[in-house]
């Protein structure tokens, strides 16, 4: 482990020396590949070189107590000792989350699809406050928030939303939230008062950007065609909506919500991307779960992962057992208890895997 980690410091060195290269300041691309590998080993090294200081601190002390010392120097050489021993178990226990091997989308832009599934209207209405939860938490961490799609009810729901989510370390924090999320209260349409249960589907698609996936033309079907709903003149003229189809998967997707034919074609692509990025990615992820199971999960669209109850304002994740009784601050944004206990848990199982592995 630590071969690995004097390799990993070696490496960050190196890239601060290439980083004030001239020739690679020039080059933004590779500019920017080291920057983002630099940025990323940081943590890393921070740690390392604190824990390098703690074991020669602990070899000091540990020599000093081999001489002969007054009582009070013996005293606070034992105590310093101690503390540099708890501090280089605690470093121990970090620098193993730090080696858990990190999912290379992690860093990543998303696209999150919401919808209303069984239900009816309920069903939508609850698609649009897990829409507006997730806007609220983007706006907590400094994301934008950007919608791409909505099919608006006539109650005020949504049947389905896109959204593009961009910032720091968006879908490391999101991803989890794939799946099938339940709600149980009485619909504002109920006159007997009567709880029901309801769901909508939450899919996070981490962007793909072309470099990384490259859609041939010939395998992608274009169709135009006039968009339809509100929208005047414009709507009824303008053939701006597009389809775009992609022959090897059967993956479509259509967009009218822009302006433009242009606009429509540029978010199609990208979520057209996302989306054959993502089977890609499952594919892989099954064949990895025919030997090793997922922890939480992360792509399972049936799974039902959390229900909502609002007679009891109490939200349970199925995946971990966690229950907390703050539905009314959940749904206003505040996920990070949520969040962050998926990621130890995550985090948790795979060093276990490592460890037994």
């Amino acid at each position: 482990m630590y071969d690995q980690l004097q390799s990993i410091e070696n490496r960050y060195e190196e890239l601060g020396e290439l980083l004030s290269d001239p020739t690679v300041v020039s080059d933004t691309k590779r500019f920017m590949e080291l920057s983002k590998e630099e940025a990323s080993t940081r943590e890393m090294v921070a740690v390392y070189r604190r824990y390098k200081e703690v074991v020669a601190g602990i070899a000091e002390t540990e020599e000093l107590l081999g001489e002969k010392l007054d009582a009070d120097m013996q005293e606070m050489a034992k105590e310093e000792l101690s503390d540099l021993k708890k501090e280089k178990e605690e470093i121990e226990e970090h620098i193993k989350v730090l080696l858990i091997p990190k999912d290379p989308n992690d860093d990543k832009n998303i696209i999150m699809e919401i919808r209303g599934a069984a239900g009816g209207d309920e069903a939508a209405l609850f698609a649009g406050d897990l829409f507006e939860m997730y806007q609220s938490y983007a706006s907590s961490q400094g994301w934008k928030f950007e919608v791409l799609e909505a099919n608006i009810t006539g109650i005020g729901g949504y049947k389905e939303v896109i959204a593009m989510i961009t910032g720091e370390n968006v879908f490391s924090k999101l991803k989890y939230e794939s799946g099938a999320h339940r709600v149980q209260r009485v619909p504002s349409t109920e006159s007997q008062g009567r709880v029901h249960t309801s769901t909508a589907t939450v899919v996070v698609l981490p962007e793909a950007e072309e470099v990384e996936l490259e859609l041939a033309d010939k395998d992608i079907r274009v169709d135009i065609y006039h968009a339809s709903g509100a929208g005047g003149q414009h709507v009824n003229k303008t053939a701006s909506a597009v389809r775009l189809t992609h022959l090897p998967t059967g993956i479509a997707v259509a967009m009218q919500d822009q302006r433009s034919q242009l606009q429509n074609r540029e978010k199609a692509m990208q979520i057209l991307r996302a989306r054959v990025y993502d089977q890609m990615r499952q594919e892989s992820q099954d064949e990895y779960d025919a030997s090793r199971k997922s922890a939480v999960g992360t792509g399972d669209r049936s799974e039902r992962i959390r229900t909502y109850n609002f007679p009891q304002n109490r939200v349970t994740d199925h995946r971990i057992g966690l229950t907390i009784q703050k539905l009314d601050r959940i749904l206003s944004g505040d996920l990070d208890e949520i969040v962050d206990a998926l990621i130890i848990y995550d985090q948790t199982a795979k060093l276990e895997e490592m460890q037994n592995g």
